[in-house]
């Protein structure tokens, strides 16, 4: 912390480009009226019920601040260009892939962060604490974040990526579309077996349609005749999805309209692009 006295006016710099301090000094060091906020006189001590709006935003100098850059006259900071941002972006809906530079939901991006021992951790759920890392969910583009150093630059000192990061990233993704069907099928939102899941595909009901990867071709293709507003997608295998609905195996599920069902298939992209494989198809745009 520096201390100033300039024309009678004792000042507390608290930061590069803003300070605060109190006004009319006199000689007796005791001061008269209140602080300085934001070169006004306050009428009470500074403290953090008098800063609880913030900085003005009126002036050159708040409005610099605000707008995310340094006050005119003052040189740039760090050229990086990952130097701040994966920080700054931790809150809204959108996130900046730290490859690509590319801003998307981040319900369609991957998180990572950095585990106590310096290793990258894939976060699917986006939920472990620590600055967060975010790619788009391609396996392109996690290739190019491990060979040049993407991460590394990000959190400002060596880390540790796993050589089968990307196969760990594919074995979590398929465990959350098990897992949301799980949820789909507890809550009554998802049925299997061809007679239960053409109802429901007939009737309107249903969103989407898993198949398994393994079924037959010919079953599969029969099961979507006529259906052209569902989406289609085919992320696991007949026992995986037989485990979840406590059979030996199924091939055929339908999903209902909704919020588990959109959820379902961003998991199941996600999935797609980080296994480089096309395991979906939307309905037709007409």
């Amino acid at each position: 912390m520096v201390r100033q006295r300039v024309r009678g006016v004792q000042t507390i710099e608290v930061s590069p480009h803003l300070s605060v301090g109190w006004a009319a000094m006199p000689e007796d060091g005791v001061p008269k009226g209140g602080p300085l906020k934001d070169g006004r006189l306050t009428d009470g001590p500074l403290n953090d019920e008098a800063l609880k709006d913030g900085p003005r935003k009126d002036g050159p100098l708040q409005a610099g601040l605000a707008e995310g850059g340094p006050p005119d006259g003052e040189a740039p900071g760090s050229d990086e260009p990952d130097a701040e941002e994966p920080e700054a972006e931790e809150r809204g809906p959108q996130r900046r892939c730290i490859v690509t530079r590319v801003v998307g939901e981040r319900a369609r991006m991957i998180r990572f962060v950095i585990g106590p021992d310096r290793q990258i951790v894939p976060d699917l759920a986006a939920r472990l604490p620590g600055r967060g890392m975010w790619l788009s969910a391609r396996a392109d583009v996690l290739e190019t974040a491990r060979a040049r150093g993407a991460f590394a630059r990000v959190a400002r000192g060596p880390v540790t990526c796993p050589a089968d990061i990307a196969a760990i990233l594919q074995a979590g993704l398929r465990r959350r579309v098990a897992e949301h069907l799980g949820l789909a099928r507890r809550a009554g939102q998802a049925v299997s077996g061809f007679a239960k899941a053409r109802e429901w595909i007939g009737r309107g009901n249903a969103a989407g349609v898993v198949q398994a990867d393994d079924g037959s071709v010919d079953e599969r293709a029969r099961l979507l005749s006529g259906a052209r507003d569902v989406w289609v997608a085919w992320p696991l295998p007949a026992d995986a999805l037989g485990a979840i609905f406590g059979r030996d195996h199924a091939v055929h599920v339908a999903v209902a309209r909704g919020r588990l069902a959109d959820a379902l298939l961003n998991e199941i992209e996600r999935l797609a692009g980080m296994s480089g494989r096309i395991l979906v198809k939307r309905p037709d745009a007409g």
